[in-house]
């Protein structure tokens, strides 16, 4: 499973690594320490937890959404003919509709990083 250090996940929730430390700090978001003793946080507590920082109204937008904006895969939904990824970018939570081989290997899997494009028809999510 991926980890991200605590700047990491907060460019990826759109809030200040302070911020960042301080939910962590509250058990907002579970951390541990890795192999060189950074304090980082899995992928799937992330991808849980990125909904909630926009609920919440505290990410702040620091890349237009038409732009490629670095995120988390938060949910896989395979269909018989098609499928959508969800993920949270920022502030930004984007549901693509794609086609079910677009999410069957090597495609998005939940908890990963991922970058978040939009254009004005359509949108879809590259894994990073």
């Amino acid at each position: 499973m991926q980890s991200n250090t605590i700047g990491r996940a907060a460019r990826l929730l759109g809030v200040s690594a302070d911020s960042a430390r301080r939910r962590a700090d509250a058990g907002r978001v579970a951390t541990h320490r890795d192999e060189s003793g950074r304090r980082v946080i899995d992928g799937k507590p992330l991808a849980a937890f990125s909904p909630e920082i926009t609920r919440s109204g505290d990410g702040v937008s620091r890349t237009p959404v038409r732009d490629a904006s670095p995120g988390n895969v938060t949910a896989i939904g395979p269909g018989d003919l098609a499928a959508q990824a969800t993920a949270q970018a920022g502030p930004h939570r984007l549901v693509p509709l794609l086609t079910r081989e677009a999410v069957v290997e090597p495609g998005p899997e939940v908890a990963i990083r991922a970058t978040a494009r939009v254009k004005s028809t359509g949108a879809h999510i590259d894994r990073t």
